[in-house]
């Protein structure tokens, strides 16, 4: 299996899904399109580790609402126990500041307020985040049990929060460069 089918198998071990709210619940963390989730989700099923009901809908088609099983809840826990592999990063950004002295100053300095401007609405959203977690969990979110259902959504916003900031510290550091120039 592939660490795409175990954020699968995570996100619903936290409560049934249907591929559709997968999709984008997954984004948190792993970026995923539509193509590779459905695939997934039908060996998964085949390999007894899901299991889905049919949901009618008047207005749509129906939709499948897939749970994990038991099965599924046992390779979970056997993948949490075995070794992470080393983070990917991957930022088109990056490769354009490596070759920057190629361009003039006003499109650096755009390319930077432009990344700016998404690490400012990504705090937001991050943010608003947060508050509706705090709401689900029902205690401070400092003072979190490891076994609180909410205690890995906060641990997983929280590190996208201070990712964020960090990023958007480097945009204001790497446009006060481009200044001076």
């Amino acid at each position: 299996m592939n660490t795409l089918s175990y954020g699968l198998l995570s996100l619903l071990n936290k409560s049934p899904r249907s591929g559709y709210e997968l999709m984008q619940q997954i984004q948190l963390f792993w970026p995923a399109r539509h193509s590779q989730i459905y695939p997934l989700l039908a060996k998964l099923q085949e390999a007894g580790s899901v299991e889905f009901i049919i949901v009618p809908q008047s207005d749509k088609p129906d939709k499948k609402v897939y749970s994990i099983t038991q099965a599924g809840k046992n390779l979970l826990r056997e993948w949490i126990s075995q070794p992470t592999a080393d983070p990917i990063n991957r930022d088109e950004l990056m490769i354009k500041i490596f070759c920057i002295s190629l361009t003039n100053l006003n499109q650096a300095e755009l390319l930077l307020s432009q990344r700016e401007c998404y690490y400012r609405n990504k705090l937001l959203f991050l943010n608003e985040k947060i508050e509706r977690i705090s709401l689900l969990a029902g205690a401070p979110l400092e003072s979190l049990s490891m076994h609180n259902p909410s205690f890995g959504s906060y641990m997983l916003v929280k590190k996208a929060i201070l990712n964020t900031e960090s990023n958007l510290e480097w945009c204001k550091w790497a446009a006060m460069m481009l200044r001076n120039s």
